[in-house]
């Protein structure tokens, strides 16, 4: 039987890259797990993953490099997240979640899939996209299939019920257009690392 990767002690440190066999889970290098953090098998997380304490990550997930996981969040299984990728304390990312390059997601950030909230109807699962340098504000929640664009903004508490598009900041319960995004260099995903690789997600 497969075990899963357990974190126990106040910090576990890998810096080999590598399969853990037992576990089947790939792993680069420079990874810092804190206590409580479990990795389901089929796994794959690149180089310099940091989490906090209590992250569950479930199977067939892939994480790129330089990512932090905060405290208390989960990340179900089928999900996909970029590089430099900030998931802030107690966020949930449900199956078939895409997060693109450089997204930010705030404290208690919820995604969704199930429009009918019911397993049992057949309904395909419709994970959101969170594409390059968008940002989430805390607790907000993004209900399935939808659409973050490139370097968009989603306001704390915002309920997002349809797609925002590039560089738009949307704001309230249903969220709704507020302004259009001045980009600042400081902040912008595209400006650090191209046009190209934005409109290829």
């Amino acid at each position: 039987m497969t075990r899963l990767l357990e974190a126990r002690g106040e910090l576990t440190y890998l810096s080999q890259e590598g399969v853990l066999r037992d576990c089947g889970i790939q792993i680069g290098k420079n990874i810092r797990l804190r206590s409580g953090t479990i990795i389901y098998p089929d796994v794959v997380i690149g180089d310099n993953f940091t989490t906090g304490h209590n992250v569950l990550i479930r199977e067939y997930t892939a994480i790129g490099n330089d990512v932090l996981v905060g405290t208390n969040s989960v990340i179900e299984g089928h999900c996909e997240i970029g590089d430099r990728v900030i998931i802030q304390t107690g966020v949930c990312i449900v199956s078939h979640t895409n997060i693109d390059d450089g997204a930010f997601l705030g404290p208690g950030v919820v995604t969704t899939n199930s429009r009918h909230m019911n397993y049992r109807s057949g309904d395909p699962l419709e994970g959101c996209h969170i594409k390059m340098g968008a940002r989430i504000g805390a607790n907000a929640t993004l209900l399935p299939g939808v659409v973050i664009g490139v370097e968009a903004l989603v306001g704390a508490g915002a309920v997002v019920t349809r797609d925002v598009p590039d560089g738009a900041v949307f704001v309230g319960n249903p969220a709704r257009p507020l302004a259009s995004l001045v980009r600042m260099e400081v902040f912008s995903e595209v400006q650090m690392y191209g046009e190209g690789m934005a409109n290829s997600t």
